[in-house]
C-alpha cells in the first residue's frame, strides 16, 4: 500500500513540474494554475489507462510482428508508445484546463515531452521510492517507540542515543560535554 501512495505522489509532483515546464517552454500550450488538477488526471491514466493501452496495442501489433524486420518492429513499438501517450495527453486536456492552439503545437509535440519528462521519471522513481521508504520508516519507529528491525539495540544505536542525549544536555545550559565535566571536576 506504502509503495503504491509513494509511487503516485512522486508522479504526481513530477506530473505537476513537467506540465508547468510545458506550458512554460510551449506557447501554444496554457497550463497555469490548471497543471494541479490536470497532474492529478495525468498521473491517474499513467498509472491506470496507459498500462492497459499498452498491453491492447502491443497483443494486436503482435499479430503481424513475424512479417517485420527488427528495425520495423521497434518502429512500431515506438508508434505505439506514442499513441498512447497521445492519447493520456489528449484525456488530460480534455478534463483539465489545459488550453491548447494548434494541433501539431498542441497535441503531438507535448506527448513527446511527455515521453521525456517519464523516461527522466523513471531513472529516479526508485531512489525516490527507496529514500521515501526510509523516511516513513524512520518517521514510524520513532512514533512508535521502536526499532524497524524489532531486535535489541546495536552498539551504533547505544552510540546515536547518547549523542542524542549529549545534545539535548547542550541545548540546555549552552554547554558541551566536555566543559560540562571540567565545570564538575571545579
Amino acid at each position: 500500500m506504502n509503495k503504491w501512495l509513494v509511487r503516485a505522489v512522486s508522479l504526481y509532483v513530477f506530473n505537476v513540474a513537467a506540465l508547468l515546464l510545458i506550458g512554460l517552454l510551449m506557447r501554444s500550450v496554457q497550463v497555469g494554475w490548471n497543471a494541479l488538477w490536470a497532474a492529478v488526471i495525468l498521473t491517474v491514466a499513467t498509472l491506470a489507462l496507459k498500462p492497459v493501452l499498452l498491453k491492447f496495442f502491443r497483443g494486436t501489433a503482435a499479430k503481424s510482428a513475424e512479417s517485420r524486420t527488427k528495425i520495423g518492429e521497434k518502429t512500431v513499438q515506438y508508434a505505439l508508445v506514442f499513441i498512447v501517450e497521445l492519447i493520456v495527453w489528449v484525456l488530460t486536456v480534455w478534463f483539465s484546463g489545459v488550453n491548447v492552439h494548434g494541433w501539431f503545437w498542441g497535441y503531438v509535440l507535448p506527448p513527446v515531452y511527455l515521453l521525456i519528462a517519464w523516461v527522466i521519471y523513471d531513472q529516479i522513481d526508485d531512489r525516490i521510492e527507496a529514500k521515501t521508504g526510509q523516511v516513513i520508516g524512520s518517521v514510524q519507529s520513532k512514533m512508535t517507540g521502536r526499532r524497524s528491525s524489532g531486535g535489541a539495540p546495536t552498539p551504533a544505536d547505544a552510540g546515536s542515543q547518547n549523542a542524542t542525549a549529549a545534545g539535548q544536555d547542550e541545548l540546555r545550559d549552552g554547554l558541551t560535554t566536555e566543559q560540562r565535566r571540567m565545570l564538575d571536576e571545579l
